[in-house]
């Protein structure tokens, strides 16, 4: 240890109650020391005591601030860091599609979510200011997140002001689109930071695009354009700013301020709405003047929500394999919804079809007959030149059969497909098998079970009339009144049946259409086209053989930018001759055929009759100037699907095409065409083809020249030929010959034997009685080789007898 005295002395614990003397003597040797350290001695706090322990210091405050400013700074940071922008939730990109009429009133929608979206320029300028003064009117100069309004709104709800909301348009947008609805602290949390980071990255007008499209308005209307159709049934860009004011004001409580389905809210809702137009005059958005002379706008009733029952659904399906087929949108696009479609369905139009199928046909299914139960209709109509279907009936309801009558290709349509054998035989200046060219006023045989003769002989096809009735030798235009199937299938035989086939596909029968087979059967309609490709082909006619596919689509947008559609290209399909000639033909179908029902149209009208095998559906295919129209009644099991025949049904032994077909086409057409003028007909038929004809060798085996039959509507008689010969007193044309021998009209002309028989004169003098090869009579009734008959004469049976027509 050093020697070294230390430099400090040993605190004496006597000198703490020292005299002031001695305390100034301490102050004195502590200041030495502390002159000779360097160092300041420190003086010791009080303690804190009583209730002051409880208040903070400036210290505390000041750290804690500090502390709190650091972690919200950081918070901030690492909240704008961590929380990206997520994709939308389903619930906002949701929408229907959304079906119109030709005319804007909504057809169907196809989606539990109504929401249609629309691009903010289609939203009227005062619509756009309306929800800008109910909703945020600093929208465009304030930034995403109003803080100050936020604190203002927590603090308004907290003093019982009512639950308030503090966010702008564009946190709203953002809790809409990308986030829900739930009220918690995460939530809002993500709200805030997305909505900064969505204001960076998107311009003003995009988020209030889609606030306007995302917001919920009520009575299930989700966006603007949702809304404006829902509470007042036009498009948003027809909205008064009386009517946007409203719908504003129903963004603050949707279901309350419904003044409709809430009337006791209407104070409240007035008031909110004259806050909206207050707002707008502040804002300088809408004059003072106008905003005194502004009335309120009740809203329309609220309609339930349009679903696909009844024929919407058949209608929606239809116009959907239509933009599918033509390569306009895919169904798996088309499912996800925002598409508007404007049809070219016409709804008064195409409530009178409903009507008349109704009117005709289901009202008339009793329950006391199981016959009705299998009744079903399809129906479509279509303007001829622009292609456009105004009308479909497609069943009895979508939600209890799914099958489109108007579009199934399963039923066969019978005689409809006639007026095509004789257009394709215009079209291709065909001839009979003995060289007479194809008119009207062409003879045919018209013997039920007559076998069809080709270039070679016997084809082996023979088929039955109607009811297996006789007609002998009658013209073509008789052949088509009546719908005699011996003389149109030996008719497609004579044109050939391949070119037959050519002209109904160049009308608008689709080359795929089962049955559609290229032989002489043709002619009887075994094809199995639908309604609709049915009143396609009739349009063609209808438009003097210009032919283009029929459309059911007018417009297409999504969320408001319009989808391209194709052009409908028209061609001459066939000649303007060989369609007008056709339309001539059928015209005495209306007046005096088997189609005679359609007159109740009240309008010039040419259509034709037809049957399916076995009648399992009835047809009748016509058309004006102006619209073709194709009715179908059919029958099917309701539960097994399987088509059944329509015997007994709706109060009938048989339902045939002239009949609740043809009647319910005409109360259609008359209907539909109520408030136009009747058209004529304007048409350029086929030179010389209503000169008068004479049989051909081929059908009468005539020797010599005879007089054929003049008038254009020539019938014969119409029931079976039996076996009773007539007298010399009877006239011929009351009493059938036997098996062989046809009887003409005796007062005016002969009746043909067989080929072992003898014609009498076409005047009705003497004719021959055959025995072997006899001769035909002449002119003028010379005597046959076997004898003389009075009248036309008595024949014995020949090998072939073919009626003879007499003038």
């Amino acid at each position: 240890m050093s020697d070294e005295q230390p430099n400090w002395t040993p605190r004496d614990p006597s000198t703490a109650s020292a005299s002031p003397g001695d305390d100034e003597g301490a102050q004195g040797a502590q200041g030495a020391q502390e002159e000779a350290t360097g160092k300041k001695g420190r003086t010791k706090r009080p303690k804190r005591t009583g209730w002051r322990r409880l208040v903070p210091t400036w210290r505390m405050v000041l750290g804690t601030t500090l502390g709190a400013v650091l972690l919200l700074i950081g918070g901030f940071f690492a909240g704008y860091h961590l929380v990206d922008i997520p994709a939308a939730n389903a619930a906002a990109e949701a929408q229907s599609n959304v079906y119109l009429y030709k005319d804007g009133t909504v057809l169907a929608r196809d989606g539990e979510v109504n929401r249609e979206k629309v691009k903010l320029s289609q939203v009227p300028s005062t619509v756009q200011q309306a929800v800008l003064a109910a909703e945020d009117r600093d929208f465009y100069d304030q930034p995403a997140v109003d803080v100050r309004a936020m604190f203002r709104a927590g603090w308004n709800t907290a003093t019982g002001k009512g639950k308030q909301g503090g966010s702008t348009i564009t946190q709203q947008y953002v809790k809409n689109y990308y986030l829900g609805q739930e009220r918690t602290v995460v939530r809002k949390a993500k709200e805030f930071f997305i909505a900064i980071k969505l204001n960076r990255e998107q311009s003003k007008d995009q988020i209030f695009e889609g606030y306007l499209n995302t917001s919920y308005f009520g009575r299930n209307a989700y966006g603007i354009q949702a809304a404006a159709q829902a509470y007042y049934g036009k498009n948003v860009e027809d909205l008064t700013t009386a009517e946007g004011a409203y719908l504003a004001s129903l963004l603050n409580a949707p279901s309350a301020y419904d003044v409709v389905a809430h009337p006791d809210s209407k104070p409240a809702a007035l008031s909110r709405w004259n806050y909206v137009l207050d707002g707008m005059v502040k804002e300088d958005w809408l004059d003072s003047g106008e905003r005194s002379t502004t009335e309120f706008p009740v809203p329309a009733e609220a309609k339930p929500s349009t679903s696909l029952s009844g024929q919407r659904g058949y209608l929606v399906q239809a116009v959907e394999d239509y933009l599918a087929d033509n390569g306009i949108i895919d169904k798996e696009t088309l499912a996800t919804g925002g598409h508007r479609i404007t049809t070219t369905l016409d709804k008064k139009k195409q409530d009178a079809l409903v009507a008349a199928v109704e009117d005709n046909v289901m009202k008339k299914r009793s329950d006391d007959r199981e016959a009705d139960t299998n009744v079903r209709a399809g129906g479509a109509s279509i303007v001829p030149g622009t292609g456009e279907v105004v009308a479909m009936y497609g069943g009895l309801d979508y939600t209890q059969q799914y099958v489109n009558n108007a579009t199934r290709r399963d039923y066969q349509v019978g005689s409809t497909f006639k007026p095509f054998v004789f257009t394709s035989a215009v079209a291709n200046d065909s001839t009979t098998q003995d060289g007479r060219r194809i008119t009207p006023e062409t003879y045919y045989d018209g013997t039920n079970k007559r076998t069809v003769q080709g270039p070679q002989g016997s084809t082996g096809y023979d088929p039955a009339n109607e009811d297996d009735v006789d007609y002998g030798q009658i013209t073509v235009r008789t052949a088509t009144d009546k719908s005699v199937n011996a003389v149109y299938a030996q008719m497609a035989q004579d044109v050939g049946p391949e070119k037959v086939k050519e002209t109904a596909v160049a009308l608008g029968i689709p080359e795929d259409t089962p049955d559609l087979t290229a032989s002489p059967s043709i002619a009887l309609g075994p094809a199995t086209a639908s309604v609709l490709d049915l009143t396609e082909a009739y349009a063609t006619l209808a438009d003097h053989g210009r032919h283009g596919p029929y459309t059911l689509v007018d417009k297409v947008t999504k969320d408001g930018t319009e989808i391209e559609l194709p052009d409908r290209k028209t061609e001459q399909a066939i000649t303007r001759e060989a369609a007008d000639t056709t339309t001539a033909l059928l015209r005495s179908v209306v007046e005096g055929g088997t189609g005679s029902a359609a007159q109740a149209a009240g309008r010039p009208a040419v259509g034709k009759t037809g049957t399916a095998e076995e009648d399992k559906a009835a047809w009748f295919a016509g058309y004006t100037p102006d619209l073709a129209t194709v009715v179908a009644v059919m029958g099917q099991d309701p539960e097994s699907g399987t088509q059944t025949p329509l015997y007994g049904a709706l109060g009938l032994d048989r339902v045939n095409g002239g009949g609740v077909p043809a009647e319910t086409w005409a109360a259609y057409t008359e209907a539909a065409l109520r408030s136009s003028p009747a058209k004529e007909f304007d048409l350029e038929t086929a030179p010389g083809s209503d000169e008068p004809q004479e049989p051909g060798d081929e059908e009468a085996a005539t020797t010599g020249p005879a007089t054929p039959d003049t008038s254009p509507t020539s019938t014969s008689p119409s029931t079976p030929a039996d076996t009773t010969a007539p007298s010399a007193t009877t006239p011929a044309a009351t009493t059938p010959a036997p098996p062989g021998g046809d009887t003409g009209n005796g007062t005016d002309g002969g009746t043909e034997g067989g080929t072992g028989g003898t014609d009498g004169g076409a005047t009705g003098g003497d004719g021959g009685t055959g025995n072997g090869p006899g001769s035909e009579g002449g002119a003028n009734g010379d005597e046959g080789a076997g004898g003389t008959g009075a009248l036309g004469g008595t024949f014995i049976e020949g090998v072939r007898g073919a009626r003879h027509p007499g003038e």
